[in-house]
C-alpha cells in the first residue's frame, strides 16, 4: 500500500488534529495504551487507505511490545462517524501480525446495546485471530480506573459528562433513552414511550 499511496502533509495534519489515535499512558500491568476516540473518527473525511497508511507509518511502529487499546465509544453515531463494517474489517486486516499478537486487551468504554449486539453477532467473524476474546466492556470510567492508571490517559470532557449522565440515567447504557438536557428529578424512563434509540450503533 505504501508504494501505491502516499500520506500528504495535509492528511497527516488532519488526523493529528482530530486526535483519534493517541499512544499515551499505561495500564496497571505496565502495557502501553493506544487510545482511540470513536467520535473523532473521520468516516467522511478520509479514505480507509489513508487511515491504514497513517497507522502503518505513525502508530504501528510504536507498538512492538504488549499493549492495550482504550476505545471510547461515547457519542459514536452511524450517520456521522461510524465508518461501516467493511472499513472496520479493512483496518483490522491491515494490522501487522506482530502488532495483533502484541495487542492483549481492548477496553471498550461506554458500549451501548447496539454495539454489544453487533459484536455478539458479527465480532467472531469480522475480527479473527482472537481479538473478540480480548474485548472487555467498560460501562463507567470508574471501572476503567481499575485497569488503567487514571492520571496517565487523557479523557475528553464530553466523555466525562456522558459518564455523569449515566450515573443519573442508567438506562442510557442500553439505548433506552435519547440524550437530552439533564432532568435529574424526572423518572429515568417514560413508560409510555419505551423505545430503542437509533442514535448510535457499532
Amino acid at each position: 500500500m505504501s508504494e501505491e499511496l502516499s500520506l500528504s502533509p495535509e492528511q497527516e495534519k488532519l488526523i493529528k488534529k482530530l486526535n483519534v489515535f493517541k499512544i499515551k499512558g499505561r495500564d496497571k500491568r505496565g502495557r502501553k495504551i493506544l487510545r482511540i476516540i470513536g467520535k473523532y473518527f473521520p468516516a467522511r473525511d478520509l479514505s480507509v487507505d489513508v487511515l491504514n497508511l497513517y497507522l502503518e507509518k505513525k502508530i504501528f511502529p510504536k507498538l512492538q511490545r504488549p499493549f492495550a487499546v482504550v476505545y471510547i465509544h461515547t457519542e459514536v453515531c452511524k450517520s456521522e462517524n461510524f465508518p461501516g463494517i467493511s472499513v472496520l474489517r479493512s483496518l483490522y486486516d491491515s494490522i501487522p501480525i506482530t502488532v495483533k499478537q502484541n495487542l492483549e486487551t481492548v477496553y471498550f468504554v461506554h458500549p451501548d446495546l447496539q454495539s454489544r449486539l453487533f459484536f455478539a453477532t458479527f465480532g467472531r467473524f469480522i475480527f479473527t485471530g482472537g481479538l473478540y476474546g480480548k474485548l472487555k466492556y467498560v460501562s463507567r470510567l470508574d471501572y476503567l480506573w481499575d485497569h488503567v492508571q487514571r492520571n496517565k490517559i487523557d479523557i475528553p470532557e464530553f466523555v466525562r459528562d456522558h459518564d455523569e449522565d449515566l450515573e443519573y440515567r442508567p438506562m442510557m447504557d442500553y439505548g433506552m433513552e435519547s440524550d437530552h438536557p439533564r432532568v435529574y428529578g424526572a423518572p429515568a424512563v417514560d413508560s409510555s414511550v419505551a423505545m430503542y434509540s437509533t442514535r448510535c450503533i457499532s
